[in-house]
């Protein structure tokens, strides 16, 4: 369908549009192109991840002027409704997350008029005759051609037979040699190493791997991707990043919510399998890769998967050594009493199923020799915030220690990823008056200070970018099978391991007091974020 006042603009990588000092949306005008005309369509339409994110998402690419001029978006779910029905629950959702105001009518209409559904059963091979005439049917009617993404936002266990049956029915493979099919596959990408590869294997005997996005939304967050900008950019930061000058990294993500009515999910997946083995081994693939050669989506990727290949595998027997697992009793977050895990809706009273996580990771590469990851998440904890922070060696001759508290902080570079996006520079200054006397100060960059405006989704970027076929951002299937490779002993020892544990820690507080202890083994302690 058409959207009438789309521009064309150029593109650029991801990473480095945060070059330019403009609004994230805004400053997209130096791209070279947008998306190629295409049909969307998304499995779990009426789903919570539609209304909160995907639509809000190509709302914000619309009134960017980034999406294509005919432009359709077909929505599939076993909810019964009609085209104008799901427009209206659009209409809805748009409203409350999309930020769309009463004085955008003229956007809503032209949004509006690129959306349609069918009612069917994605787990029904014949259905999927239904996709097809609708698929022919908007091709002819509004010039979207026969370029093609499919988005599964559907529960995992559909999303094997999603593929098998779009395979079946021809809709795996592009109706022309002009033209493209892509799908983005959500997470959870398996529970298991094991149930990965299968599905992996399922996935490839449909799609080949340049047609298949394994979406991370970690990925797609500004200062995720300025991290690439951050250390290969900038001749002041790269040559310090290694393993003579700096002492370990900490990474860390908090949330402050509890399980928010998820607990069935949650008794299945844990941190461990719903934040560690994604989202943070992702970013510490980031922070430790070497430079790529070119900054294209495989020179990127392969970078990334040689780090999660070096990263040193813990084993069953070391799993009480190098891995803490706790979950929150009844506590206060914000100043509001909240109920113990145990207590949440879905959960076993009896549950062992870990709230939080922290792990010590070691890369055996020339870089990283020695240099611990250590790496934690977990849920109400005081606040939210996800943050890599670079901790380096203390000056080898320090001058001032007679002058000064010998435990002065050493130097912090702290790259904060949400929220109050920015990266922070901790280093020592001398405190103005007669005598000599220090204190650790900080020096900040925040993008709402330095760029203005709103940061644009991740989710924007990341269906962008897929819609231009640019798969930088996302997970390739040899490093969601190591990521797997790393955390399935973890799993294994924690049943095994007599002397593993569930720890309990208070909410809102930072975790069982072993976490600590995790790190004051080495001689270190948790940065507070």
């Amino acid at each position: 369908m058409n959207l009438p006042g789309l521009r064309c603009r150029m593109h650029r990588s991801p990473a480095m549009s945060l070059l330019s000092d403009a609004n994230p949306l805004e400053e997209d005008d130096r791209m070279d192109r947008i998306p190629d005309p295409c049909t969307m369509v998304i499995f779990g339409a009426s789903g919570d991840l539609t209304r909160r994110k995907l639509m809000p998402a190509l709302l914000d690419l619309a009134r960017g002027g980034l999406l294509p001029n005919n432009f359709a978006i077909v929505g599939v779910a076993r909810t019964k409704m009609e085209t104008d029905s799901f427009r209206d629950h659009v209409h809805e959702a748009l409203k409350e997350f999309g930020e769309l105001s009463d004085g955008e009518a003229d956007l809503w209409e032209s949004f509006a008029r690129t959306l349609h559904y069918v009612t069917m059963d994605p787990s029904v091979p014949e259905e999927f005759a239904k996709i097809r005439s609708r698929l022919e049917a908007v091709s002819s009617k509004g010039g979207v051609g026969g370029n093609r993404l499919y988005y599964l936002s559907t529960p995992p266990s559909l999303y094997a037979p999603i593929v098998r049956a779009l395979g079946a029915a021809g809709l795996s493979r592009p109706p022309a040699p002009e033209n493209w099919v892509r799908i983005i596959i959500e997470k959870p990408f398996g529970v298991d190493l094991g149930s990965a590869r299968r599905l992996n294997s399922q996935v490839l005997e449909v799609f080949a791997e340049d047609q298949v996005y394994r979406i991370d939304h970690y990925l797609g967050k500004e200062t995720v991707q300025n991290l690439l900008v951050f250390r290969f950019a900038n001749g002041i930061f790269e040559p310090v990043w290694n393993r003579n000058y700096v002492d370990h990294v900490q990474i860390t993500a908090a949330e402050s919510v509890g399980v928010e009515g998820r607990g069935g999910y949650y008794e299945q997946a844990g941190a461990m399998r719903d934040m560690i083995q994604n989202h943070m081994l992702q970013l510490l693939a980031l922070t430790a890769m070497e430079p790529p050669v070119l900054f294209d989506a495989q020179q990127v990727r392969d970078e990334k998967q040689k780090v999660l290949t070096a990263i040193r595998p813990v084993n069953p027997d070391d799993v009480h050594r190098l891995t803490v697992r706790g979950q929150y009793t009844a506590g206060s977050v914000g100043g509001k009493e909240v109920p113990a895990y145990t207590s949440e809706r879905g959960v076993s009273a009896e549950s062992v199923t870990e709230t939080y996580v922290a792990l010590k990771f070691t890369i055996d590469s020339w870089r990283w020799a020695d240099v611990p990851f250590y790496v934690r998440s977990g849920k109400r904890l005081p606040k939210r915030v996800t943050e890599i922070a670079v901790q380096f060696k203390k000056a080898p001759h320090h001058l001032f220690t007679a002058l000064s508290a010998p435990h002065l902080d050493r130097n912090t570079i702290a790259i904060r990823i949400q929220p109050d996006e920015g990266i922070s520079l901790r280093f020592s200054s001398k405190i103005p008056g007669s005598s000599m006397r220090m204190r650790p100060v900080t020096m900040d960059f925040r993008y709402g200070s330095s760029f203005g405006g709103r940061m644009a989704d991740a989710y924007t970027r990341l269906l962008l970018d897929c819609m231009l076929g640019d798969a930088t951002l996302y997970a390739r299937g040899d490093s969601v099978d190591e990521a797997w490779s790393l955390i399935t002993p973890i799993h294994e020892g924690w049943k095994e391991n007599s002397r593993s544990r569930v720890y309990d820690y208070p909410a809102g507080t930072w975790g069982p007091a072993a976490s600590d202890e995790l790190l004051q083994a080495d001689g270190r302690r948790w940065r507070l974020p």
